[in-house]
């Protein structure tokens, strides 16, 4: 089951985030059709959010056929929600852990770690230019 994490100073609103965080599940594989997402109730009492926020987010995954909701039972990652994981994602993400000990061993913290992976994905627009 995922876990979702919120990132206050992102800028980007909370039921967005938890969007995001589910579409990123389902395309690596981590959410598979069938799984079932957290009860409003869990997600509201582990992020201490408002309920609303939580069914904006289910609602918006709903009308995009990512999950679907079952009156009663719960929310689950809708079957048209396939997403074929990328290739060799187990090794992909073990290659990225030990990137992220080598960070952190070199004394990066999280945030610093973070903003030289978006650097790295993402170079900054001057450097585009040129």
């Amino acid at each position: 089951m995922i876990q979702f994490r919120l990132d206050p100073h992102s800028g980007v609103p909370t039921y967005l985030q938890l969007v995001q965080q589910v579409r990123q599940a389902v395309r690596l594989g981590i959410l598979e059709p069938g799984d079932q997402l957290p009860t409003v109730k869990d997600v509201v009492s582990t992020l201490t959010i408002n309920p609303n926020t939580v069914l904006k987010a289910y609602r918006e995954l709903d009308i995009e056929g990512v999950v679907e909701g079952r009156r009663g039972v719960g929310t689950f990652v809708s079957a048209r929600a396939t997403h074929a994981p990328p290739p060799d994602v187990d090794g992909l993400r073990t290659g990225l852990r030990r990137w992220v000990e080598g960070a952190r061993r070199a004394g990066l913290d999280d945030e610093q770690i973070a903003e030289l992976f978006a650097d790295t994905v993402r170079p900054p627009a001057k450097a585009r230019v040129a």
